[in-house]
């Protein structure tokens, strides 16, 4: 089992995805636990993520996200909705604009590194056409679909890639 710090350092974003190895569902249960155990506002967790396993749901998913085809190649696909009615009870207007989005964010970034500590490898997808999205998994019109995490076993692992150096991000004030 690595450490946090060799889990950070080996997430790089899969886009080959073996065929002949679906993801069990003990292995998708402990990253859900661990999307769940992310820290939300008030604790209220306005998110719901939608597991996308079948076939015409992630050929759904590829379609409406620019035709990336991993995205249907994958055993699965988990997207991560903000639920913004959920968070407007308590927080109002900046808990519909805001919050509920970083809970779904803080979450899917939480099931994004429980996916290496498992073993898999996974993708990370913002661009997509989100009424689309919407529409085509026939999700509650309340919910705001944030991300898609393709999940699935590497086929390859891809190269890192460069970062930026700390000083050209980081200010000390």
């Amino acid at each position: 089992m690595w450490d946090f710090f060799e889990t950070v350092r080996h997430r790089h974003s899969v886009r080959r995805f073996r065929s002949d190895m679906p993801v069990e569902r003990e292995k998708l249960h402990a990253v859900l636990e661990m999307a769940s155990a992310a820290p939300s506002a008030g604790d209220l967790q306005a998110y719901r993520i939608v597991i996308v396993s079948s076939d015409e749901g992630r050929r759904t998913l590829s379609r409406v996200a620019g035709d990336q085809t991993f995205l249907a190649e994958t055993s699965a696909c988990l997207v991560f909705c903000a639920d913004p009615l959920r968070s407007a009870t308590q927080y109002g207007e900046r808990g519909r604009e805001l919050y509920a989005v970083q809970d779904a964010t803080i979450a899917a970034t939480y099931a994004q590194l429980a996916t290496v500590a498992a073993g898999l490898g996974s993708t990370w997808v913002g661009s997509f056409d989100e009424k689309a999205l919407v529409e085509g998994l026939k999700l509650e019109a309340s919910l705001r679909p944030v991300a898609i995490l393709a999940v699935g076993y590497p086929a390859e692992w891809p190269d890192p890639t460069p970062r930026r150096h700390l000083d050209e991000m980081v200010e000390y004030r």
